[in-house]
């Protein structure tokens, strides 16, 4: 059925029977209309004294005269303040996020629709946009890395960690490079997300564990545990829990789901370095200011502040 905006006429109905104490359900039995609408409309229009229908026709009339006209004042800074912080790899809903509340609050289909019309028109803004990719699950997959010994199991993990109700508790793993040359070892802390990532030249033990200790050294007041998967590279969990006095874990075989704060900055990685990039070509340097693009980018589970200034706050008061 084709909607039909309320008349002048209709506004009036309503203002004399809200009037006279009738609901949304009644006063759209009376004129003939959904009570949805109704709602809509008195939710929209409703003052303090009640519902006006001239002022009602009258806002009714100045939207109308504003469809289609560009959104100000996003419209002309787009390539200015849009642009340059998708390229920082923020995504349209932190952007929207971060300026709500302000003079630039603008909604990310807005921007999503902006940096689509830029594609059309042969721009490609498009390609800083973030996109997520598929994730097979294995099943019914044996255990065949190893034994890692005196492993401790993340059911042992103490109850705080998996509600992310303190700082100091981090999750790692390692990312491979084209033709298993070359690793990243990705660590991030669970409450804030703030991530440390570092380039190894192989995913063996020694490499790895090295890496971890100096990656967390410096914020070591803020490591109390540590959780790996059952890779073999992660066998110095010993020497680790002992540099850093903090407690490891393991997630169950096949489980990543149990580290999810870690599946997920690998992911945010992957689009900096795709499969299939080769880890020797790159550098520390180059894989630091992607570290510090992550921990700048406003969160959305964070009230959009960013993991560098609620980790490195609470930091700071130590």
């Amino acid at each position: 059925m084709e909607y039909r905006h309320l008349t002048e006429g209709e506004r009036y109905q309503i203002q004399v029977l809200y009037a006279g104490g009738l609901g949304p359900t009644a006063i759209g039995q009376s004129i003939g209309r959904c009570k949805s609408v109704i709602s809509r409309e008195l939710r929209r229009h409703r003052l303090s004294g009640g519902y006006c229908a001239s002022k009602a026709q009258q806002s009714y009339r100045q939207r109308l005269q504003a469809k289609g006209k560009p959104r100000q004042p996003w419209g002309p800074v787009f390539d200015e303040i849009a642009v340059p912080l998708l390229k920082e790899g923020w995504s349209p809903e932190q952007i929207s996020g971060v300026f709500n509340g302000t003079e630039y609050a603008v909604s990310h289909e807005w921007i999503y629709q902006r940096v689509l019309q830029d594609k059309r028109q042969g721009g490609d803004v498009y390609k800083a946009l973030r996109c997520q990719k598929e994730r097979r699950k294995r099943y019914g997959r044996p255990e065949r890395r190893g034994h890692i010994p005196n492993r401790r199991s993340i059911t042992e993990r103490p109850a705080e960690v998996e509600a992310r109700s303190r700082i100091g508790d981090w999750e790692a793993d390692t990312m491979i490079g084209a033709g298993h040359k070359g690793a990243i070892v990705t660590l991030v802390e669970r409450k804030t997300g703030y991530a440390k990532l570092r380039l190894v030249p192989n995913k063996e033990a020694p490499g790895v564990t090295k890496a971890i200790i100096k990656a967390l050294r410096p914020h070591q007041g803020q490591v109390l545990t540590l959780t790996f998967d059952n890779g073999k590279e992660f066998a110095g969990h010993q020497t680790v829990a002992k540099r850093l006095q903090a407690d490891c874990y393991f997630a169950e075989p096949y489980s990543s789901w149990q580290r999810g704060c870690n599946e997920n900055l690998n992911g945010l990685v992957r689009q900096y370095f795709p499969k299939g990039t080769d880890f020797t070509k790159i550098t520390q340097a180059e894989l630091a200011e992607v570290e510090r693009k992550l921990n700048d980018r406003p969160r959305k589970r964070l009230g959009w502040k960013t993991p560098r200034i609620l980790f490195e706050g609470v930091k700071s008061l130590n």
